[in-house]
């Protein structure tokens, strides 16, 4: 089954919504948004094969698609086993809601007693070869719904980085991809969401970042931002397309680099980490445990093999040292 194939999702389509006004989307508006999404997710799946193969490996993207009892659905394309890439879930899921989530009500009281809809693209990447760092990304849009109310809707998502054995020149090249694509939306949108990729991105039982960060939004819509429907997708898009920016070049300089036995333990071990955030702070695995979501895309994300050591402590001067004594460190990557 080829992932490029979305004829057998066209049965999740999205219900209609009345139009108030020019900042109010409308059931075409939504249905974009979520072609969109289905060809962003095609197109990863192809640079991450594209990337698998030419560092002499086979695996391949297999597709899983899905229905929600509650209402819609989505497609899960899985890699496993690969050569270069230990395991890569890239999920395109668009749901809907009827009981929200005390997760969701928490942070909007205002949606409480709505039925909404929620759909995205999202993916975790983990590499085999600890030189090349783990990286996720999401962009999503969430509307919520009652009869003769306006709809409320907000547009979320972003990328980030987690290295295990960190180059500077990929710091800078993953953070510069982050403001350039920021750039014509604003001189203060790079700043503003890359600290809250910073705070968002925080073990806060270790006092440790996950990794050097990126960007992340959430809420953005005409009353938080002053950016319409239209404005909104458009940084959707260019967030898209900057994952695959910022990623794919490091790929290319790190997949073929040798590692020893113990670089490979250590990114086990950072894995950890991962795993950690994932479970305790991330809202996406909350939302989607608390809406009764399909549990296996949303752990999707989890690493192949992870491992835990008590109380380990790297040698000062080494490699895995300087991972968390420097890179780990929110700071401004491209005045260095």
């Amino acid at each position: 089954m080829s992932i490029l194939n979305s004829d057998n999702l066209s049965n999740l389509s999205a219900p209609d919504l009345s139009v108030a006004d020019a900042t109010t989307p409308t059931n075409d508006d939504i249905m974009r948004v979520r072609e969109f999404l289905v060809d962003l997710q095609a197109r990863i799946c192809q640079a991450l094969e594209a990337q698998e193969k030419d560092g002499g490996g086979s695996a391949t993207f297999v597709p899983d698609d899905w229905q929600r009892p509650e209402g819609g659905g989505g497609r899960s394309c899985i890699l496993a086993d690969g050569k270069v890439i230990e395991k890569a879930g890239v999920m395109f899921s668009h749901i809907h809601v009827h009981n929200l989530p005390a997760s969701a009500t928490a942070r909007h009281p205002d949606i409480a007693g709505r039925q909404a809809q929620a759909m995205g693209v999202s993916l975790v990447v983990h590499p085999k070869n600890p030189n090349v760092p783990t990286s996720h990304a999401n962009v999503r849009l969430f509307v919520a719904e009652a009869a003769d109310k306006d709809p409320i809707w907000w547009f979320g998502g972003g990328f980030d980085l987690t290295p295990f054995y960190p180059v500077l020149a990929d710091c800078v090249h993953w953070h510069q991809v982050c403001h350039d694509l920021c750039t014509p939306f604003g001189d203060s949108v790079y700043p503003d969401f890359k600290q809250w990729c910073d705070e968002y991105f925080h073990l806060r039982h270790r006092d440790e970042q996950r990794g050097i960060g990126g960007l992340f939004y959430d809420d953005v819509n005409l009353e938080s931002r002053g950016w319409d429907f239209e404005r909104c997708f458009e940084f959707m898009q260019a967030v898209g397309q900057g994952y695959l920016d910022g990623i794919i070049p490091i790929f290319e300089q790190r997949k073929n680099t040798a590692f020893t036995d113990e670089q490979r333990e250590f990114q086990l071990y950072r894995r950890g980490r991962y795993v950690e955030y994932n479970l305790v702070y991330d809202r996406g695995t909350l939302f989607g445990l608390q809406s009764n979501g399909r549990i296996e895309s949303i752990l999707v994300s989890m690493p192949p093999l992870a491992s835990w050591h008590y109380r380990f402590e790297p040698v000062a001067g080494t490699a895995e040292f300087e991972l968390t004594d420097y890179y780990l460190k929110p700071r401004d990557w491209l005045t260095l």
